[in-house]
């Protein structure tokens, strides 16, 4: 993706406004909020996905690698996958397995929409 231009990044393609931007600004605030938020309970402000005006891809890019590091740092320093969320959010109590299968899910059907989206902005597969 590194080689998409700004203007393509922000180009939403597809009936539901998706773009290739918001999708990784997406991903870093989804990770952020389910992992350090919700399953370490630090109290923090999340990272804004929606698309402005000064947004770079690679400055998104950036943040998104930025978060792995921090996600990384509490998943490891985890006891076990069984480990309950300290905050659940609105729904049920979720145990940090719970939470990266959720995540793995969600990467996964978000990778195949930017497959998506890059092929209808230049044609190029992501295969």
């Amino acid at each position: 993706m590194a080689d998409v231009d700004d203007l393509a990044a922000r180009s939403a393609v597809v009936g539901s406004g998706t773009s290739l931007l918001w999708l990784v600004k997406h991903m870093a605030r989804a990770e952020c909020l389910w992992i350090v938020h919700r399953y370490a309970g630090e109290d923090l402000e999340l990272l804004d996905d929606e698309v402005r005006p000064d947004d770079s891809l690679a400055s998104a890019i950036n943040e998104y690698q930025r978060t792995w590091l921090r996600v990384d740092e509490v998943v490891s320093s985890a006891p076990d996958l069984d480990e309950l969320c300290r905050n659940a959010g609105d729904g049920g109590p979720v145990n940090l397995r719970w939470v990266l299968m959720h995540l793995l899910e969600e990467t996964a059907g978000h990778a195949g929409h930017a497959d998506i989206i890059r092929e209808l902005i230049d044609g190029r597969i992501g295969r």
